[in-house]
């Protein structure tokens, strides 16, 4: 199944709009889908381009070795200056266009404080009350596939759709667990796999792009219903430079733009920043001006601190004499180590979650020495595990940009302590189940899929940047809604909760657009103020 491209604009067709959405990932892909239906003109605005549907994209070789569709620029490490790649991409839809679609609440007491290893993990200023009749609408727009088979679930009405069914080798991996006396529950998945959808349960989901769009992503089920309503504009190719203020500094009055060699500006009502945790905060350092002058919404200085990304290790079992037939792995987790510890180390050690299945083309950057047959031998003999541990709100884990404006990330593990003993505790398990090579890696600071934390929520202007609502202490008519708002960054996979956060907040979105409406805030016209970029 292929479906066409929804139209895009090359300018944006007003000079002004209620609502202006910077970026078209998890957060902004859905907020354009909840504002779509509210009245207001809406802009929603992609440094990217549609990821093109072509046969590539199923090709691991093209997408893991060629790095065919890796389209982010150098980001820097703080601890030496040595620059890296990050796991981000730059499409609509953002990184949603290549995660692997596990679609999972948060747990009740993930909102709230928590004693860790290595620390205390903050309490949120809303609860999972207060997210759940946004999960529920979450779950549907992006057609969660789940179970009740969790016990550490705070739900008890059922997904929109079943959960998928375990291949033979993952059933078996299940039924050893329960011999153990583990629970293994089925993963939340947002497929296709409605009547007459088109997921075919590929084994080129998990990290890869989707051919057939069936992979519930930002840009297929947040962008291009928006943009099929009429009500919402998407603008692509636009490098979205600084938010502007007023003079006095006390609102936002839109964005100056990047189109190739030309710089425009478009005003709006209300600003809305969802770039990803690092880009978000390194668009509000990038917009300082006199009256912010370490950045906007940066009274308390805590733009760009407390970043987070999970404590991450995949975990690969081999058993030489058993082949994994499984196609479409990853439908499996454990929680039985969520909200508990073990007798030598009592704090929560996290979540483990099979991945999709590895071929070897997908590890041959990990293990460039070995010959490509023995890692294809060696990954259709494996089942393949993702686990993560919690790791703490840290200032000195932040975001900065360098003098020539690249961005620099200072980012040191924490609850680390933690995360070994998961690890430990999954090793032997997997023994325990017949797979006697366990192979264990902890990626680095490449990997980001999961960042957090940098604007983050809070009830005292002087200790966060935005309010429960995600709107800016600072700035009345400035919201940031992604992963950025986050105190703390639970053990799952946060994309259900950045959508569900993100219908939380429509309403006052777009409340906040219509009393800022006033005709003598209307900017000049469009032509007059596009000018060259020096």
């Amino acid at each position: 199944m292929t479906t066409s491209t929804p139209h895009s604009v090359d300018r944006p067709t007003r000079g002004h709009y209620d609502v202006v959405i910077v970026g078209s990932g998890m957060g902004g892909g859905t907020l354009a889908y909840a504002l779509k239906d509210s009245g207001l003109a809406v802009l929603l605005v992609e440094r990217g381009d549609f990821l093109p549907q072509e046969p590539e994209n199923w090709d691991p070789q093209a997408v893991f070795v060629d790095g065919r569709y890796k389209n982010a620029e150098q980001w820097y490490d703080a601890s030496d200056g040595a620059p890296f790649r990050p796991g981000t991409y730059y499409y609509v839809g953002g990184n949603t266009k290549f995660y692997g679609a596990s679609l999972v609440r948060f747990r009740r007491e993930d909102f709230q404080q928590t004693d860790l290893a290595e620390g205390q993990s903050p309490a949120w200023p809303v609860n999972y009350d207060d997210l759940a009749p946004h999960y529920a609408v979450a779950e549907s727009l992006y057609r969660v596939h789940g179970d009740l088979d969790d016990p550490t679930l705070a739900r008890t009405e059922p997904f929109p759709f079943p959960a998928l069914e375990h291949e033979d080798a993952v059933a078996r991996m299940a039924t050893g667990l329960r011999d153990l006396g583990l629970t293994p529950s089925h993963v939340s998945l947002g497929v296709d796999l409605r009547q007459g959808g088109g997921c075919i349960k590929c084994a080129t989901c998990d990290g890869f792009p989707c051919r057939v769009l069936a992979k519930a992503d930002a840009d297929v089920c947040g962008v291009r219903p928006a943009v099929a309503s009429g009500a919402v504009e998407l603008l692509t190719n636009a490098y979205v430079a600084r938010i502007t203020t007023d003079a006095a500094g006390l609102r936002a009055t839109g964005i100056e733009y990047r189109m190739g060699e030309q710089s425009h500006t478009v005003s709006a009502n209300t600003v809305v920043v969802s770039c990803g945790a690092v880009n978000s905060a390194a668009l509000l350092l990038r917009s300082a001006n006199d009256r912010h002058p370490t950045g906007l919404a940066n009274s308390s200085d805590q733009v760009g601190r407390n970043y987070m990304v999970h404590n991450n290790s995949i975990v690969v079992a081999i058993n030489p004499l058993r082949r994994n037939k499984a196609t479409f792995q990853k439908t499996m987790y454990v929680n039985d180590y969520y909200l508990k510890g073990t007798e030598d180390h009592p704090y929560p050690l996290g979540h483990v979650q099979l991945i999709g299945k590895l071929q070897g083309a997908m590890i041959r950057g990990q293990r460039p020495h070995l010959p490509m047959w023995a890692l294809n031998a060696a990954t259709r003999r494996s089942i393949d595990w993702w686990l993560f541990s919690e790791d703490l709100p840290d200032p000195e884990n932040r975001v900065t940009l360098r003098a020539d404006g690249a961005i620099q990330v200072a980012w040191t593990p924490n609850n680390v302590s933690t995360h070994r003993v998961l690890v430990r505790e999954m090793r032997r398990l997997v023994r325990k189940l017949g797979y006697p090579i366990v192979v264990s890696e902890s990626p680095g600071i490449d990997v980001n899929s999961h960042q957090a934390g940098t604007a983050r929520a809070g009830l005292d202007p002087t200790n966060s940047v935005l309010d429960p609502d995600c709107r800016a202490h600072d700035i009345d008519n400035l919201f940031v809604v992604d992963s950025a708002f986050f105190p703390s960054l639970p053990v799952m996979n946060p994309a259900l909760t950045i959508a569900a956060n993100a219908l939380r907040v429509a309403p006052v979105i777009a409340e906040t657009a219509r009393r800022s409406a006033s005709a003598d805030a209307r900017p000049a016209p469009l032509a007059a103020r596009t000018k060259e970029v020096s």
